[in-house]
């Protein structure tokens, strides 16, 4: 039996997201080792680490509208060759400040390129009804990437130096690059699955994207309710992983007492939950549209809620928790749930606007983004303000804070999606 052409492409953008979220745990893993040795504060650790959220803010609605003109294809080459040639030269000096902003900001640009144009890529090859799990598969390998991060990099900095974790980033890069290269191409219409022919015209039209000379109807995009609803809960969602994903090492090691060496396979956990969560919530959407048990709208805001509201007190109980096992199980579960809640919110794109979905996820995900820059920086004021108050940073007092905000982010972000998104086409 001939392997599908399309199940490649998701293979290929499920490693690319693996690829570069090791590239953000590995930076954040092997910086905090960096700065601690010299003595640099929270505050200014929470501002070189969201130096990345900077850039990458910057491409996400640029990186859409490249896709839908030149193609997601050569987009994703592009940003890997950038962010993978800056990790190879950059020197990780926690005192060479502006070097470290300049570089960060680098990567942040051309990792922010990635998922328009990963949307866009998708929304060419994958028919309406494998879209739940594709993008759940290639999104889950963000988390993969993360576990494997905070599996593996730990020990290779205590081993070989924080510099080491930029050069295996720099060869993986490199790599995923030569491969996408080499595999990926635009998508010829005879790679979609043979359906009804009452049904064939509803999947070609839904697996292609617009012409790159089609006009992008920016105004309606801008101001249509259910688009915003994917927004705002973007918003949440990266708010409450980039929170966990930069400063769960800073909790484990002052709130806790433990460093990431020691903790041996138990570190990866919230992430590796992450993943097996993504998938479960493609397989499980797929399933409850295919099988028409409910509809595309009733699907994504039942995952959604779910997924977005058990998160939320998940984290609100994570600084209750004052042993490892309890800390690793509340990060778990909130960040798995999470995970869940993308096949509510993030499939939606391609529900709404198969044809602008790069578009769309760029304004998505500039917010998402967004949330990386107020999130990350906040979190290490907070901190600072703590202990400005001579509040000690391994009591809870210290921590509830930095967890609640983002559990109340979740409980309204669930609300506006129930309220405001729909699973049907609204762009043609």
């Amino acid at each position: 039996m001939k392997f599908p052409k399309r199940y490649a492409i998701v293979l290929l953008t499920f490693m690319c997201t693996n690829v570069c979220y090791i590239e953000r745990v590995g930076f954040s893993i092997a910086y905090t080792v960096a700065a601690d040795a010299v003595g640099t504060n929270q505050a200014n650790k929470g501002m070189i680490l969201s130096m990345f959220y900077y850039g990458y803010v910057l491409s996400q609605i640029p990186g859409g509208w490249a896709a839908q003109r030149l193609g997601g294809r050569l987009v994703l080459l592009l940003s890997f060759v950038l962010w993978s040639s800056i990790c190879a030269v950059v020197p990780l000096d926690p005192n060479r400040v502006i070097l470290l902003v300049l570089s960060r900001l680098l990567v942040g640009v051309a990792q922010g390129l990635i998922f328009p144009s990963i949307h866009t890529v998708l929304a060419q090859w994958v028919p309406p009804q494998e879209r739940s799990r594709s993008v759940s598969l290639t999104t889950s390998g963000m988390y993969l990437g993360a576990a494997c991060g905070m599996l593996l990099l730990p020990s290779l900095v205590k081993n070989m130096g924080p510099q080491s974790v930029f050069s295996v980033e720099a060869m993986l890069g490199v790599a995923w690059l030569l491969i996408w290269f080499k595999f990926a191409s635009d998508p010829p219409c005879t790679d979609l699955p043979k359906v009804a022919s009452k049904d064939k015209m509803k999947v070609q039209t839904g697996g292609i994207m617009a012409p790159r000379t089609v006009k992008i109807p920016w105004a309606r995009i801008l101001f249509s309710l259910p688009i915003w609803a994917i927004v705002v809960n973007n918003f949440t969602f990266h708010y409450a992983l980039y929170v966990l994903m930069n400063w769960l090492p800073t909790y484990f090691k002052l709130g806790l007492q433990l460093s990431l060496q020691d903790m041996g396979f138990s570190k990866m956990l919230p992430y590796l939950n992450m993943f097996l969560f993504s998938n479960i919530g493609g397989v499980l959407a797929d399933h409850l549209i295919t099988r028409k048990i409910l509809s595309v709208t009733k699907t994504r805001k039942l995952l959604n809620t779910v997924g977005f509201v058990v998160s939320a007190i998940a984290l609100m109980a994570l600084p209750l928790f004052r042993t490892p096992s309890g800390a690793i199980f509340c990060s778990s579960v909130s960040l798995g749930f999470l995970a869940l809640g993308r096949a509510g919110f993030a499939v939606n794109h391609m529900d709404v606007a198969p044809k602008f979905a790069g578009i769309v996820m760029g304004i998505s995900n500039t917010a998402g983004t967004l949330a990386g820059i107020v999130g990350v920086g906040l979190t290490g004021r907070i901190l600072e303000a703590a202990k400005a108050s001579n509040m000690d940073l391994t009591s809870s007092e210290s921590w509830r804070t930095v967890f609640f905000v983002p559990g109340y982010l979740c409980i309204f972000s669930s609300f506006i999606f129930l309220i405001f998104s729909t699973g049907e086409k609204i762009f043609e």
